[in-house]
């Protein structure tokens, strides 16, 4: 209980930090947003009107900068990330809820398929040494230094636009109204399809790698080879014996990467214009929208800190000796 009070404070302290961060910086660039949202119609709209606006938005400038923080900090613990100036005057909650399972759907499913598949031939990999699986690792480690958007382009090129097998942007088709009917479902598994596939390809390498090369030391670990020379069967050595604390590493990864879920995907899916947290974040910054912005890094960094402590909890249940040094 000790350990998870001094980690659950630590988080709590972190948090605080990046929320403040996550107003000031905002703030700091140049230029006003509602300005430039009422530029073209400023002389039908009255400054008191304007000024008005400015105080909806969160960021009026007759305010100290002070008083705004606290003011912020305020709307955060009821709830109240503002309103959204790119989707006026529609509130930052709605318009995330309506983004988020897109991208949760998306990344999540993309990050575990990617975990499993990288971990299972890692361990293939580590066993099976001069076989065809080693011939993987050149091939997917060229993959994963690939940038996402370049890929993405390349995958697009080929797949949607000349052999016409997959849509070309979207998350679903315009034809189709977003219900819990097969014609949906259909429609947005098959504009997933492309996207998901560019962020398994890319990422599946690192999860390959790791594991081969723990699994590789594990494997000549005196307690393995114990094991062996009793007889036991090779399947029970590899996966009771040696996989169980080869995946350690990886598992520490994978949580930390469930952290990472919203805001990994920002290329792709601009790339893709796909309806999710990662084109929001673009739109949001192109537009100036500062209540969308802090809405969406506020998401991302209470995620991490959750995926982090996630971590630790999970490595301090399996492995008790962080207990004791923590």
């Amino acid at each position: 209980m000790a350990f998870l009070a001094r980690r659950l404070g630590f988080y709590l302290i972190t948090a605080w930090v990046a929320i403040t961060v996550n107003f000031f910086i905002p703030r700091l660039m140049p230029g006003n947003p509602v300005d430039l949202v009422f530029d073209r119609v400023r002389h039908a709209i009255s400054p008191a009107a304007l000024h008005a606006f400015t105080i909806a938005f969160g960021i009026d400038n007759k305010q100290s900068l002070i008083s705004q923080y606290f003011g912020y900090l305020d709307q955060i613990l009821h709830g109240n990330l503002g309103i959204s100036i790119t989707f006026f005057p529609t509130p930052v909650s709605s318009v995330i809820r309506g983004g988020l399972p897109w991208t949760l759907f998306l990344v999540g499913v993309s990050t575990v398929l990617s975990f499993l598949f990288g971990t299972l031939l890692g361990m293939v990999a580590a066993v099976r040494r001069g076989t065809w699986v080693d011939a993987l690792l050149p091939v997917t480690s060229f993959l994963s230094a690939m940038p996402y958007f370049w890929m993405g382009l390349l995958v697009l090129t080929v797949f949607a636009v000349n052999l016409g097998w997959f849509p070309l942007s979207g998350g679903y088709s315009p034809t189709v109204t977003p219900s819990f009917t097969w014609g949906f479902i259909s429609s947005a598994l098959d504009h997933a399809i492309l996207p998901a596939a560019t962020i398994v390809v890319s990422s599946i390498a690192g999860w390959l790698l790791g594991m081969r090369n723990v699994m590789m030391g594990t494997l000549g670990e005196d307690y393995v080879l114990l094991a062996e020379a009793k007889g036991l069967p090779q399947r029970r050595v590899t996966f009771t014996y040696a996989a169980r604390n080869a995946i350690l590493p990886n598992m520490a990864a994978f949580a930390l990467s469930l952290g990472f879920i919203v805001s990994g995907a920002l290329l792709t899916e601009v790339v893709f214009s796909y309806p999710g947290i990662g084109y929001l974040l673009f739109e949001a910054v192109e537009n100036e929208d500062y209540p969308l912005m802090q809405g969406i890094f506020l998401m991302i960094t209470l995620l991490v800190l959750l995926a982090n402590l996630l971590a630790d909890v999970m490595y301090a249940a399996l492995d008790p000796r962080t207990r004791e040094v923590a």
